[in-house]
């Protein structure tokens, strides 16, 4: 006989089961196979479910086992029932493994997880020291990106003349990328001497981190003849010099919303374009996120805020060579090895905090 507990956590996924079976049904119909958009939109809730639909039928199994030793226990088989009762302690343990398993793929997924990134990296208050020090957070991730072994390309940059950056926006690619890089959106607060600073005093600075999942050409509209304004402008280097002698530097306006994207990097105009019109959707696509999101907006609060001091999501601070999430109160004293790439207690640490709020939810 299963326990209370176990016949809750089967109430609770029948209609999973019901659902998972309804989809393979739909996904051999004719008529939704023929339908491209329809078909792939079951196809990857099919995929989603797969994994639960499997341990569900594996959890049952094993309630199913631990029902057939129960009632040994109640027979007349002495060695039998010996054996029962030394293998039931295993098989509850089993169980409990399972539940939790279920309890975490049950817990609601953000939609934009699996997609790949783009990162938006400004230095705000605090001058050339503000710009150094977005310079070594776009190493950061790049190093973070390499760990996990994504590609990381730079759209666009805007450097300083003593090597610091301005603004970079970069594509990150690969498996889960937003799920693991969603929790850097915000004002990243450093606290170190300057190397131009003669008295040896302290200066604060802040850089702000924007994270926006890459937009997919269906879930953005664009009318490139009524929406879009492309300007062609000669593309130049430090101190005016001519990168090359034809106009490939891009500019985009986005008519409907006032957005203007520029992208000089490449010698192509073709390239240009294509880069501008990436930001473009995925800017476009955030902006429609919000207005849907508005009524939730504690949980997708502004990432950058104003890009003041004051405001911060995380404090690097060189002369402790300590770093400090302010959101979940977490203080490593393992700079170094943060500005090389390791995130990973930290972002494990948020991942866990996002969890139980769903959970909770």
């Amino acid at each position: 006989m299963t326990t209370p507990g176990a016949n809750s956590m089967l109430d609770r996924l029948k209609g999973i089961e019901q659902r998972y079976q309804e989809l393979e049904q739909r996904l051999n119909d004719p008529a939704v196979i023929a339908n491209t958009r329809e078909y792939a939109q079951l196809a990857r809730e099919h995929s989603q479910l797969q994994e639960v639909a499997g341990v569900v039928r594996e959890y049952r199994r094993q309630l199913d086992e631990l029902d057939e030793h129960r009632s040994i226990l109640e027979g007349d088989d002495a060695e039998l029932r010996e054996l029962a009762r030394a293998e039931i302690p295993s098989l509850q343990r089993n169980q409990a493994r399972l539940e939790e398993r279920l309890k975490d793929l049950l817990t609601p997924r953000d939609p934009n997880d699996e997609k790949n990134v783009l990162l938006e990296i400004r230095a705000g208050t605090g001058g050339e020291e503000a710009s150094l020090f977005a310079g070594e957070l776009f190493r950061m991730y790049t190093r973070y990106a390499e760990r996990h072994r994504w590609k990381i390309e730079t759209l666009s940059l805007s450097t300083t003349g003593l090597g610091g950056i301005k603004e970079v926006v970069a594509a990150i690619t690969g498996r889960g990328a937003y799920s693991r890089l969603k929790f850097e959106g915000g004002v990243h607060r450093v606290q170190r001497v300057p190397a131009t600073e003669a008295s040896g005093r302290i200066h604060t600075s802040a850089v702000t981190v924007a994270v926006l999942p890459e937009a997919d050409e269906v879930e953005v509209n664009i009318n490139e003849e009524k929406d879009l304004r492309i300007d062609v402008m000669r593309a130049s280097g430090p101190g005016g010099q001519s990168v090359n002698t034809t106009d490939s530097a891009v500019r985009i306006t986005h008519i409907p919303s006032g957005i203007v994207i520029v992208c000089r990097d490449e010698k192509s105009q073709h390239k240009n374009k294509a880069r501008a019109l990436k930001i473009l959707r995925a800017r476009l696509l955030d902006m429609a996120r919000a207005e849907q999101d508005a009524k939730i907006a504690d949980a997708r609060r502004s990432m950058v805020g104003t890009g003041d001091r004051s405001e911060r999501i995380r404090t690097y601070n060189f002369p402790q060579s300590r770093v400090t999430d302010h959101r979940v109160n977490l203080t490593l004293h393992q700079l170094d090895q943060v500005l090389d790439g390791g995130l990973e207690p930290i972002i494990d640490t948020l991942t866990t905090k996002e969890q139980a709020q769903a959970l909770s939810a």
